[in-house]
């Protein structure tokens, strides 16, 4: 066995056992649920045992977790740098556990649409915080206003528009698949109206 290999399964092993204890399961718990004897389970977790694949995927069921999940290594592209959209004043960061999932930072400095004409409405879930001033959020016919460190979640089939109120603020919004989709969709064609 390689070092790597073997910082690996130490690794595998840490996991197992923190999920468990995560979990508040004893030994026999996880045990009984993966279908193992306890004294087997405890070898796994210090290392007297060998993994066997078989009993890892069980192992990995039984926490809810997956088997990718319990052997991931990559951890060498932990910082990301965003994409910047100096056209629309963004900048959008992807979050690589989901890649259909992506994070915008945004600087508002109009208030949102009265005219819900002017509303965008698509397939998806949004959330976002107002990291300073005061924004607002329409949501079909109601009005929210958001001050700074207050979030909102809303399904995006829904009619809405976010703007400012009483002067510029900034908004952190994370967008999954289908709304992020939505999004860019909505820009395209307003690049177009304007052109």
């Amino acid at each position: 066995m390689t070092q790597e290999d073997g910082e690996l399964d130490s690794l595998v092993r840490k996991r197992l056992r923190a999920l468990r204890v995560a979990q508040g399961w004893s030994l026999d718990e996880l045990a009984k649920r993966a279908n193992l004897s306890q004294s087997s389970l405890s070898r796994i977790e210090n290392g007297q045992r060998r993994l066997a694949l078989d009993q890892l995927v069980t192992l990995a069921r039984a926490l809810d977790t997956t088997l990718d999940q319990l052997v991931e290594t990559a951890t060498d592209d932990v910082i990301t740098s965003p994409t910047i959209d100096a056209a629309h004043g963004r900048m959008r960061w992807t979050v690589k556990a989901d890649p259909g999932m992506s994070v915008v930072r945004q600087r508002l400095t109009e208030p949102p649409p009265e005219n819900q004409a002017r509303m965008r409405a698509h397939p998806g879930r949004e959330w976002l915080v107002v990291l300073s001033g005061t924004a607002i959020l329409m949501l079909g016919h109601r009005r929210f206003r958001l001050e700074t460190n207050q979030a909102a979640e809303f399904p995006t089939m829904m009619p809405h528009a976010i703007g400012t109120e009483g002067g510029p603020c900034e908004i952190l919004g994370i967008f999954d698949r289908d709304a992020r989709r939505g999004h860019q969709r909505d820009d395209a064609d307003a690049e177009s109206a304007a052109e």
